[in-house]
């Protein structure tokens, strides 16, 4: 991997937000994504759409990072609203990438299937919506990593072919 890619790092959490809870899950994802760039942006915040499309919205449009990653949310409470956030964000979705990770999930556990998560793009930065669990981030974020490094590439205008 090039590790030439901006990224940030959100973590949805009342009790995270709150202090109440240590951030395990963005700790994984700071770890995992380090080959491919540097986490420029990290915060915890509460479960709240409005305070999660302001901070997507700053992310991409006035900070210009090239991938996102939010750790929490993507379940069904009526706290969960990460997905719903994403979808007002971004311009168009990558459902395979969210596919792939609930159809690996579904290998482990049942409740995969209940997973809201979205994966899509919104101008050149690729957002991924993952659990909030520091197993399920790992997990889910192994799915995709072997993809991730391609898709910001072409995000980012390289005219190379895909075909091998």
């Amino acid at each position: 991997m090039t590790g030439i890619f901006a990224i940030g790092v959100l973590t949805l959490s009342d009790k995270g937000a709150r202090g109440e809870r240590e951030d395990l899950s963005g700790q994984i994802l700071r770890e995992m994504v380090a080959p491919l760039g540097e986490v420029t942006h990290y915060v915890v915040i509460p479960d709240d759409e409005e305070t999660i499309v302001d901070t997507l919205v700053d992310w991409v449009d006035t900070e210009k990072l090239d991938l996102i990653l939010t750790t929490g949310g993507t379940g069904l409470t009526s706290r969960d609203v990460t997905p719903d956030a994403t979808a007002r964000v971004i311009e168009k979705e990558i459902p395979g990438m969210a596919e792939a990770m609930r159809a690996a999930s579904l290998q482990k556990t049942p409740h995969a299937m209940l997973s809201r998560a979205l994966v899509g793009v919104r101008r050149q930065t690729m957002i991924v919506n993952l659990p909030g669990s520091p197993k399920g981030v790992r997990e889910n974020l192994e799915v995709i990593l072997p993809a991730l490094e391609h898709g910001l590439l072409k995000l980012k205008g390289d005219p190379s072919e895909c075909a091998r």
